[in-house]
C-alpha cells in the first residue's frame, strides 16, 4: 500500500506540472515525474495514428495505401520538425540547467520562428506537386486520382506539424512535460472527432473521403499550436513576453547549426523509410496496406517508449548545464533500463499474437496476412530499439547531433537498404526481407550507439 501511494503521488505531481530542479534530488523520482506526462503525450499521438488508419481503412486498400505513401514523404516534415526540436531541447534545457531563464526564452522564440521559415518549401511542394509526389513513390494511377487531395492538404499544412514538435520540445526541455502532454491531447482530440465527420460526411459536413482525414489532421494540430502559444505566454517555466520575439541572429545561427545535425540524422532515417516503402510498392496495394497498418500499431508502442527517451534527453541537457556530468550519465542508464523492460514485453506479445492485435484495425484477410508478417518480424528487434532510442536521444539532449547522424547513415543507408534489396529482390524472400532488414539494422544501431556513448565525448559539447 505504501508503494502504491508513492507512485500515485508521483503521478499527481507529474500531471500537476510541479516545478522541480532536475539537477538535484533523487534521480529516479525526477525521471518518473518527467517521463509520466511524456509517455502519456506519446500515447495520445499513438492513439491518433491507430484511430486515423482505422477510419481510413474503411475506404479500402487504395485509401490506406495513399496514407502510407504520403506518410512516408511526410516523414521528411517530421525530420525538419524533430531536427529543430532536438536543437531546441538542447539549448533550452542547457539554459534552464544554468538557471538562465532569459536565454531559455530567447532560444524558444527563435526556434518557433525558424520552424515557420523551414515549412515554406515543403508547403509549396504539397500545394503544386501532389501528383508528382505520389507518382515518384510508385503509386498506381487509381491511387493518385483518388488520393492526391490527401497529399496536397497534408503537405501544404506542414507548418502545424513542425511547430507542434518545436513548442512541445520547449515545454519538455524546461521541465513542463505535462503542458506538452496537454497540448498534444488537445490537438488530437479535435483531430479524432473531425476524422469520421469529414471522411464520411456525417451531419452537415461534406463527404471528403481520404482527403477529409488530412483536413482533420491539419485543423486539429492548428488548434493545438494556438493552444501551445497561449500556454507559452501565460503558464509554465518559460512564460514568454512579446519582447522575446525579437530576431536574434546569433541564437538563430547556433540553433540552426545544432538542429542541422538533428535534421540530417532524421533525413537519413526517414529517407530510408521512403526507400523501403518504394521497395515494397511493386508487391501491390495490399502489401502496402498491410505494412501501413502494422507500422501504425508498432508506432502505438514505440511512441510511448519515446517518452522515456525524451525524459532522458531533458535530464542530460539540464544536468550538463549544471555541470553534473555523472548524474547526466546515470539518468540515461536508468531510462534505458525502464524502456527495455517495457518494449521487450510488448515485442513478445506482438511476435506471439500478431493476428489478434491487428484484427482491431483491419478485417480484409489479405491485408491482415501481410500486416501479420510485418508486425511479427519487425518486433523481433524491440529489446534493442528500447535502449537504442534512449542512447540516441541522450546524444541529442547533450547537443551532440553529429554522432546520431553518423549512426543513422551507417545503419540505414549502408546496412538496412542494401539488406532489404538483397533479401526482397535477390534472395526472393519478398516483403518479409524488408521487415527483417528493419529489425537487423535497428539492432545494429543500438550496439554502435552503446559504444559511442561509453566513450563519453557527448559530455563536453558546447551548446
Amino acid at each position: 500500500m505504501k508503494r502504491f501511494n508513492y507512485y500515485f503521488s508521483l503521478l499527481k505531481r507529474a500531471l500537476a506540472c510541479e516545478e522541480l530542479d532536475y539537477t538535484k534530488g533523487k534521480l529516479s523520482e525526477g525521471l518518473w515525474v518527467l517521463a509520466i506526462p511524456m509517455v502519456l503525450e506519446m500515447i495520445g499521438e499513438s492513439v491518433f495514428a491507430v484511430v486515423d488508419v482505422f477510419w481510413v481503412g474503411k475506404l479500402g486498400a487504395s485509401a490506406v495505401a495513399v496514407v502510407g505513401l504520403t506518410e512516408s514523404v511526410n516523414t521528411l516534415v517530421y525530420a525538419v520538425g524533430i531536427g529543430l526540436s532536438m536543437g531546441t531541447t538542447a539549448m533550452v534545457a542547457r539554459r534552464i540547467g544554468e538557471k538562465n531563464k532569459r536565454g531559455a526564452r530567447i532560444a524558444a522564440t527563435q526556434a518557433i520562428l525558424l520552424g515557420a521559415i523551414a515549412s515554406i518549401p515543403i508547403a509549396l511542394i504539397g500545394l503544386f506537386g501532389p501528383d508528382w509526389v505520389l507518382r515518384s513513390m510508385g503509386a498506381s494511377e487509381a491511387t493518385i486520382s483518388g488520393g492526391a487531395g490527401y497529399t496536397q492538404v497534408l503537405l501544404s499544412g506542414n507548418i502545424v506539424i513542425i511547430e507542434l514538435f518545436i513548442i512541445n520540445a520547449i515545454f519538455r526541455a524546461a521541465g513542463d512535460a505535462s503542458l506538452a502532454m496537454k497540448s498534444l491531447w488537445f490537438a488530437n482530440f479535435f483531430n479524432l472527432v473531425l476524422d469520421p465527420f469529414l471522411i464520411f460526411g456525417w451531419g452537415p459536413f461534406p463527404e471528403m473521403g481520404v482527403e477529409g482525414a488530412a483536413w482533420a489532421t491539419n485543423i486539429g494540430r492548428a488548434l493545438g499550436v494556438l493552444f501551445q502559444l497561449v500556454l507559452l505566454h501565460r503558464r509554465g517555466r518559460i512564460n514568454l513576453r512579446w519582447i522575446h520575439w525579437r530576431w536574434h541572429q546569433e541564437v538563430i545561427w547556433k540553433l540552426f547549426r545544432i538542429s542541422l545535425g538533428g535534421m540530417g540524422q532524421f533525413f537519413v532515417a526517414t529517407s530510408s523509410w521512403i526507400i523501403l516503402i518504394r521497395i515494397l510498392a511493386p508487391f501491390g496495394d495490399q502489401v502496402l496496406a498491410g505494412y501501413t497498418v502494422a507500422i501504425r500499431l508498432l508506432m502505438f508502442t514505440i511512441l510511448p517508449a519515446w517518452g522515456f527517451s525524451n525524459a532522458a534527453a531533458t535530464l542530460v541537457g539540464q544536468n550538463l548545464g549544471a555541470k553534473e556530468l555523472d548524474r547526466a550519465e546515470a539518468s540515461v542508464w536508468l531510462s534505458g533500463k525502464v524502456n527495455t523492460v517495457f518494449l521487450t514485453s510488448v515485442g513478445l506479445v506482438f511476435f506471439l499474437f500478431p493476428e489478434f492485435m491487428l484484427r482491431f484495425l483491419v478485417d480484409d484477410p489479405v491485408i491482415l496476412e501481410h500486416g501479420v508478417h510485418c508486425l511479427r518480424w519487425v518486433s523481433l528487434g524491440y529489446p534493442f530499439y528500447a535502449l537504442g532510442m534512449v542512447l540516441v536521444q541522450s546524444f541529442n539532449g547533450a547537443g551532440d547531433t553529429k554522432t546520431p547522424t553518423f549512426l543513422n547513415f551507417v545503419c540505414f543507408w549502408m546496412t538496412e537498404i542494401p539488406l532489404a534489396i538483397l533479401l526482397a529482390q535477390f534472395v526472393h524472400v519478398g516483403p518479409i526481407g524488408v521487415y527483417l532488414a528493419i529489425a537487423i539494422s535497428e539492432s545494429f544501431m543500438t550496439i554502435l550507439a552503446w559504444w559511442f556513448f561509453r566513450k563519453g565525448s557527448w559530455k563536453h559539447i558546447d551548446v
